[in-house]
């Protein structure tokens, strides 16, 4: 069954003349690269080839539509543009690569485990700081006039995106100006498939890759954010930095993970019915079975490696935050929440939270079916490792009050 809404459908028959680059993705990348180039002024060839794997594997993807093809360019070719433009920043600045980044809080966790709500709850505080989306997509330095401009333009094609996912806002509400997951900085991970599509050579290629690169890029990225800038405590957040604590702990070794906690069986369905809008905008059709399939996989995988790291990890550097708790009794658990991370809970918090975990009127609840996907059993059955884990931190005893 698809959930492709009517204008992707309408677009995409407008397109299927005109875009064919997927028929030959290293040539289609090599020209991209060029042009990408010869607006900055600069390159950066490593950097483009790596991204050459993702463009290579998008054309794998099934039933890969013209505007899904048009997308993954788009999106790839402006993440070479931020690396030269981080390039330049340095080339210009050398005294950017010396910005201490102090002990960092990263969120993570399986998705759809409030991971957004705990990241916008900690990085609200006056003294703390997040980057936004809008930053990670064009990354330099402190210039409002600008910004502002820049900000309307993005404004603009987010408001184009929706009406290829109109379900988007309500399954996880996205703003220019908000702070966003850090994938958006990060070249490679598991986002490109999660978002596009099955990619299995870049999958294959991501497996075997030392992503410590990736997160002093991130690094970097967060160093041109906070120059020129005063300087506060950076908070990131993206379900994948799970399976990478270890990398994290290299470029950031005083980092502290706030690792969040829910039901696995409660977080596939909702993660599943997110992958099947995404897929929408980049395929003609999407199969509800290969999307179980995927997100199990990829869910396991994920969470069977953050639970072999937090065994190396010093306990001191984990924070566990249950869903449900969080849900149930925000004004005590996310108080709770700053104690642990060594930050200070102020009367202004409290003014805000309400505010903060606030939906949006008028937006509707998201609603899935496990079922629809997979059978729950498997499901529980698969996760049994990762439940031990739930039970001995007694992470399973609330009921949760509201969809976060």
């Amino acid at each position: 069954m698809s959930r492709t809404p009517r204008t992707t459908r309408v677009l995409n028959t407008v397109l299927a003349p005109v875009i064919k680059g997927y028929r030959d993705p290293a040539r289609s990348w090599a020209q991209a690269v060029v042009q990408v180039e010869k607006e900055a002024g600069t390159a950066d060839r490593q950097f483009a080839e790596g991204l050459g794997m993702v463009v290579e594997a998008a054309a794998e993807i099934p039933r890969l539509s013209p505007l899904g093809w048009f997308l993954v360019m788009s999106d790839v070719k402006g993440r070479y543009a931020n690396r030269l433009r981080v390039n330049r920043v340095l080339a210009e600045h050398p005294q950017v690569a010396d910005e201490p980044i102090t002990a960092p809080v990263i969120v993570c966790g399986l998705p759809r485990t409030a991971t957004t709500l705990a990241h916008r709850v900690l990085s609200v505080s006056p003294d703390h700081r997040a980057p936004l989306l809008w930053e990670m997509q064009n990354t330099g330095l402190d210039d409002p006039q600008a910004a502002r401009k820049l900000i309307k333009q993005l404004e603009q094609g987010a408001a184009m995106m929706e009406r290829f996912a109109p379900d988007i806002p309500h399954i996880h509400p996205i703003s220019i100006d908000r702070p966003e997951e850090s994938m958006f900085l990060l070249p490679h991970g598991s986002h490109w498939p999660i978002l596009h599509g099955l990619m299995p050579s870049y999958s294959a290629w991501a497996a075997q890759r030392d992503v410590t690169g990736d997160y002093e890029y991130l690094k970097l990225g967060l160093q041109v954010l906070q120059h020129g800038r005063v300087r506060k405590r950076w908070f990131l957040k993206y379900p994948a930095h799970l399976q990478d604590m270890d990398a994290i702990k290299k470029v950031f070794p005083d980092a502290t993970f706030v690792w969040t906690h829910r039901d696995p069986v409660a977080v596939i369905g909702s993660f599943c019915s997110l992958v099947e809008t995404f897929w929408g905008m980049y395929q003609h059709d999407t199969d509800r079975e290969v999307i179980g399939r995927f997100a199990l996989d990829h869910l396991v995988a994920q969470v069977e490696r953050g639970l072999e790291l937090r065994e190396q990890l010093p306990p001191s550097s984990i924070v566990d935050v249950p869903y449900n708790r969080l849900s149930s009794d925000p004004f005590t658990e996310v108080p709770r929440l700053y104690g642990a991370i060594g930050a200070t809970w102020s009367a202004r918090d409290e003014e805000h939270l309400a505010e903060v975990i606030a939906r949006p009127k008028g937006t509707p609840s998201h609603r899935y079916d496990l079922s629809h996907y997979l059978d729950p059993a498997e499901v529980e059955k698969t996760f049994a490792p990762y439940n031990r884990l739930l039970d001995r931190l007694d992470l399973r005893d609330a009921e949760p009050a509201v969809e976060l």
